[in-house]
């Protein structure tokens, strides 16, 4: 990789960052006022800016300079945030995100339709400025820069609610007043927020200023901490409250001596005793703390590539026990032992590394049931907990799909129309909650709405229609076992198509995608009160572990996690229904497999292994049970292709190469 791909992909990571910044506070900010949302909008859009600059990303630099001018008007109170807004800016946003896919993909970062979208941000920006061109709080600075009006009052801000007018002015001779300004106003932003900045920031961090900086800053940091905040190299004053207008030649009456200018090497206290060597302690530490990096950003191929290496250590390990073992050799065990532990503790660490917290993929989804609500007619209150949950990130590139179409789902199907809510009692406003949690060693996310439910009757009619089941066959099924009709291929209940619903798509896919993952869904649901699908997940599918089993005298390999429980098998108890063999367990009929044509007929089976996925059970037989193991499951070849009933494959410390059961497949297809 060379050093441009290198600063290329650092800026795609910081920049995705920061446009997942920009959607969630823009969503904070439809429902009402937040400062903290729009100071991180800000914030966020800022920054993108400056990066895309600085990497000569000219496109986007137009779209978020244009975006950064209306979040400042928001942030001044001069543009009231309206849904049309919020609308627009969330456009931009998702213009900004097809830019990085551009630039990701090498491209110049660009879009069809620049110049409409840059057009209507300004449009917002000339259309919302009070008639007149000047806000009615605002007055001519004496160099022509528009001011706010309370800069020239004599009153100290710093008296009402924290917030403190500063003047900044840098030395005659600074040559570099666009890093200067960027950096006293970069650490200002570290103690509070800039209201306003006269002149804009943007033209401070362009260096086209005469050197002197006007703002309002709230900020509970005190006077103190701003002064050393701001007292750059090269700043040759900076002032506060009346000070300001003393420094312009008019003394405040009643305030002599107290408009004495303030430099970097000569911090004055307002009203406070501090040394005036301060600023240059404060600064000092702030440059050490600057240097300790805690977090490193790691392409995610080379942790793969870590992950391949510590499995082999894992499958090699349990060879040279095997070895030790054969042979006696004290020393060598002795020692195995101790790289054991090593190589235990490796691969938790590395599998702590890369776990990811469900938030990764959680924050894009408010936007998601936002979007849809407005085109459905729909109000929903949506609710995410537990983002901080962590999974393999394996596990994460595939779950995004399937929690993406349960969501769509419950906005589209579930949860109804304001006006059928009412009449059915319900508040206006639907609910639908994300929630994530840890159960023992797994995952547990669930989606659930207090919308309408599963019509129990519209699923079976239409299995019927479609000649899936019988009548009679509807009558009898259990609520569960109808609600399981709904994960077939192509099966739908929508009346029309649309871009939602309708088009065959349906939860089969969910289905596929949780079962690829080794996971399970379950479906409660109770009509006129809402659906609850509850999905179970693995942390991980790497290194699982799993029982040694022999068929036919070969091995084969069975997670622990579908094995319900293991019993002796009695030829007496065994029946048979049709063709199939089945065998009474605790008032439970269970289907019998013999896997004979994967491993051939055996005629030593004495063991009974039960397994279960979903909510449906069948056993198998086996010869034997070597005892359970923590193994690497890898895939197979592509060489080799797929093979029906085997996921993978592992070796054990004796090198063997055993197939591993794919329990899933086994129960679904039979």
């Amino acid at each position: 990789m060379s050093e441009m791909d290198a600063y290329r992909a650092l800026y795609i990571a910081e920049s995705r960052e920061n446009h997942e910044t920009i959607v969630k506070n823009l969503l904070v900010l439809e429902n009402g006022p937040d400062e903290a949302a729009i100071a991180e909008i800000f914030r966020s859009a800022h920054s993108l800016k400056g990066m895309s600059a600085t990497m000569g990303f000219k496109h986007m630099e137009r779209v978020c300079h244009a975006m950064e001018d209306v979040f400042q008007l928001i942030r001044s109170g001069q543009l009231e945030v309206h849904q049309d807004l919020v609308d627009l800016l969330l456009a931009a946003s998702d213009d900004i995100e097809l830019m990085l896919d551009d630039i990701e993909s090498e491209g110049p970062g660009t879009i069809d339709h620049l110049e409409e979208r840059v057009q209507s941000l300004l449009d917002w920006k000339a259309d919302r400025h009070t008639p007149g061109g000047m806000d009615a709080g605002s007055m001519q600075s004496e160099n022509g820069a528009t001011v706010p009006a309370q800069i020239a009052d004599e009153a100290l801000l710093e008296e009402k609610e924290g917030q403190f007018q500063m003047l900044i002015r840098l030395r005659d001779d600074c040559d570099s007043r666009n890093l200067r300004g960027m950096l006293l106003l970069q650490n200002l932003d570290q103690f509070g927020t800039i209201i306003q900045c006269i002149p804009d920031r943007e033209i401070v961090e362009d260096g086209v200023f005469d050197g002197t900086i006007r703002l309002v800053i709230r900020s509970d940091a005190g006077i103190d901490a701003l002064k050393t905040a701001a007292s750059v190299s090269d700043v040759k004053e900076v002032l506060f409250g009346p000070d300001i207008e003393m420094a312009a030649g008019k003394t405040a009456p009643g305030r002599e001596g107290v408009g004495k200018p303030l430099t970097g090497s000569d911090i004055v206290a307002a009203g406070t005793d501090h040394a005036p060597g301060l600023a240059k302690q404060v600064k000092e530490e702030r440059v050490d703390k600057s240097r300790e990096v805690k977090n490193i950003r790691v392409d995610i191929t080379r942790l793969d590539q870590m992950m391949n290496l510590i499995e082999d250590l894992v499958i090699n390990r349990g060879r040279l026990a095997q070895i030790a073992r054969k042979f006696q050799i004290k020393e060598l065990d002795e020692t195995l032992n101790m790289v054991g532990r090593s190589v235990s503790d490796l691969q938790n660490l590395m599998m702590n590394i890369r776990m990811i917290p469900l938030s990764h993929i959680f924050n894009r989804f408010p936007r998601t049931v936002r979007d849809l609500a407005h085109k459905e007619e729909k109000e929903v209150e949506f609710t995410i907990e537990g983002g901080d949950t962590e999974l393999d990130r394996s596990i994460m590139d595939g779950l995004n799909d399937p929690l993406l179409h349960l969501i769509r789902n419950g906005v589209d199907h579930g949860i109804e129309k304001p006006e059928i809510r009412m009449r059915s009692g319900k508040p206006g406003k639907g609910k639908l909650n994300l929630i994530a949690s840890r159960d023992r060693d797994n995952v547990v996310i669930v989606i659930e709405d207090d919308g309408t439910g599963i019509n129990r009757e519209k699923v079976a009619r239409k299995a019927v229609e479609r000649g899936l089941i019988t009548e009679l066959q509807a009558a009898e099924m259990t609520n569960e076992a109808v609600y399981d009709l709904l994960f077939l291929p192509g099966f739908s209940t929508a009346e029309k198509v649309t871009d939602v619903s309708g088009r065959g798509v349906g939860l089969d896919v969910v289905r596929t995608a949780i079962d690829n993952l080794k996971g399970t869904i379950k479906v409660e649901s109770s009509p006129g009160k809402g659906s609850r699908f509850e999905l179970v997940l693995p942390p991980t599918m790497a290194i699982v572990n799993v029982i040694m089993v022999r068929i036919n005298g070969r091995r084969c390999a069975i997670p622990v996690n579908n094995v319900v429980e293991v019993a002796g098998l009695s030829v007496s108890k065994i029946h048979h229904i049709g063709t199939q063999e089945a065998i009474m367990m605790r008032d439970e009929v269970l289907p019998l497999d013999r896997l004979d044509d994967m491993f051939g007929k055996s005629d030593k089976t004495e063991i009974l292994v039960v397994l279960q996925h979903q909510n449906k059970k069948r056993t198998i037989a086996v010869d034997m049970i070597e005892g359970q193991q923590e193994v690497v499951i890898k895939p197979l070849s592509s060489m080799i292709g797929g093979c029906r009933g085997i996921s993978g494959i592992t070796i054990p410390g004796d090198g063997e190469v055993v197939p591993v059961l794919d329990v899933n497949a086994i129960v679904r297809e039979n």
